[in-house]
């Protein structure tokens, strides 16, 4: 049995929908389907999501939002008029939508994720009826019935461990179910959704409670690319990778994949599959567990992320001091900020933050309460960094592995300030400036996937 997602550009319109049922007919093994808000049809137009939270914002102000719920009903209606689809459908969708104001929430924040959540719901019931009227035998999920429950938290709630127990129990009707994605109810009944593009969540999270055989993530690229084509032309694609790599990949900023959904498919040991609905005979690119792969390259795949800051500090004999990194981490916990990485040496050390935590003020503040609590000899605040992941189960088994990777950088033109391999020893993290990222992802692609014959200079 196969659990399948599909994502928002995969819904957006009545020839996005023909393909997803050409793609459920064409494998009965595909018995669960996951779905998520219509996506922008083409450049420029807005996904429903973002229409949803308009409307719940007009609600909010208590002001007029007719025209936003046409253009919502509009989107729904274009679809069903594709499929000549029972009048009755639309009725219903058209009234859940006008009647979600008279709703009553806990509080504005609720209020959001029962807006939010009313994208994913009104697709799948609309696919479930366009799965029967094309002759696919289809029952629409809710959430609530299979037991999906989360934390208490409105706009980015958690599953709950009991969610898998009623998954367990829930008996699946014949043909295909259809779910909503994206969210889920708390102890006390109310609609909280996962963090933005949380379908991926729901997906994994019932391929895991239904111990399917395979999760296939559809979406509207090939699969996952060995570095960002918007650093590197055509990038060769990967085949087949591991839980751990993809998860390093997505913490670097690869986007293919929210990074949390692939946690309960871990927990299920269930591989995914990353698929192109446009494309649905390519075979994309496979997740699989780390028992048995045989990685058949050094390296998976690149990825720089600059959205980093660092605070430096130095201080002779700071390694004898005890207490020196907790007194650290305090300051950081009182201003509610995570660190990545803590690289040190005898007597220095490096805080890297990711800078989106922090304002100028908070930066202040912190650079402050630091100098009071520690007394640094030297303590600066680095705005320009930039973190370049390097990613492959090969890579512990490849002798001289980081002199191949520096080798290329140092041609390149670009200065490494920060080597840091993971205990895992998949991954190995580059620290460099922002203006070098780009040239340091394109140098060391070309060091590892392209022949020496055909590398071009990088600039």
């Amino acid at each position: 049995m196969r659990v399948v997602k599909f994502g928002g550009s995969s819904l957006a319109n009545g020839s996005q929908f023909a393909k997803v049922v050409a793609i459920m007919k064409a494998n009965p093994a595909r018995q669960v389907m996951v779905t998520s808000a219509p996506g922008k049809r083409h450049p420029g137009d807005v996904k429903v999501t973002d229409l949803l939270i308009q409307y719940a914002q007009a609600a909010l102000r208590h002001e007029n939002a007719t025209e936003v719920v046409k253009e919502i009903v509009a989107r729904y209606q274009a679809i069903a008029d594709d499929f000549g689809l029972d009048p009755q459908v639309m009725q219903q969708i058209s009234e859940e939508l006008y009647q979600l104001p008279k709703k009553t929430f806990t509080n504005h924040d609720y209020l959001m994720a029962g807006f939010k959540a009313r994208g994913e719901k009104l697709n799948a019931f609309l696919m479930t009826a366009v799965l029967n009227h094309e002759g696919i035998e289809a029952t629409y999920g809710e959430p609530k019935d299979l037991g999906i429950m989360v934390t208490d938290d409105p706009n980015d709630a958690e599953v709950s461990r009991e969610t898998y127990t009623h998954l367990e129990a829930f008996s699946r009707p014949l043909g295909v179910l259809v779910v909503p994605g994206f969210y889920g109810y708390t102890s006390k009944g109310a609609i909280a959704t996962f963090s933005r593009g949380g379908s991926d969540i729901t997906g994994a999270i019932l391929a895991n409670g239904f111990h399917a055989d395979l999760y296939e993530n559809f979406t509207d690229v090939d699969g996952v690319a060995a570095a960002d084509p918007r650093v590197v032309a055509n990038p060769q694609m990967i085949q087949e990778m591991t839980y751990r790599e993809m998860r390093e990949l997505s913490y670097g900023g690869f986007g293919v994949f929210h990074d949390e959904a692939i946690l309960p498919a871990i927990a299920g040991q269930i591989p995914i599959n990353l698929k192109n609905t446009n494309h649905p005979d390519a075979p994309g690119t496979m997740i699989v567990p780390e028992q048995h792969f045989v990685p058949k390259h050094a390296i998976t795949g690149i990825v720089s992320s600059q959205h980093f800051g660092a605070i430096y500090l130095h201080r002779y004999l700071l390694n004898k001091e005890v207490g020196f990194t907790l007194k650290l981490l305090q300051v950081l916990e009182r201003h509610g900020i995570s660190y990545e990485h803590m690289p040190s040496g005898i007597d220095d050390l490096t805080i890297i933050l990711d800078d989106r935590q922090l304002n100028e003020a908070k930066r202040k503040a912190v650079c402050d309460e630091i100098q009071a609590a520690v007394h640094p000899d030297v303590l600066k605040w680095i705005d320009d960094y930039a973190i370049i992941m390097v990613v492959g189960e090969g890579m512990a088994q490849r002798t001289g592995l980081i002199q191949t990777i520096l080798q290329p950088l140092a041609s390149a033109g670009v200065h490494v300030s920060m080597i840091n391999e993971g205990a895992s020893q998949i991954s190995l993290m580059l620290g460099t400036s922002r203006e070098s990222a780009n040239r340091a992802v394109k140098a060391i692609y070309n060091a590892f996937f392209i022949p020496i014959n055909q590398r071009l200079e990088v600039h």
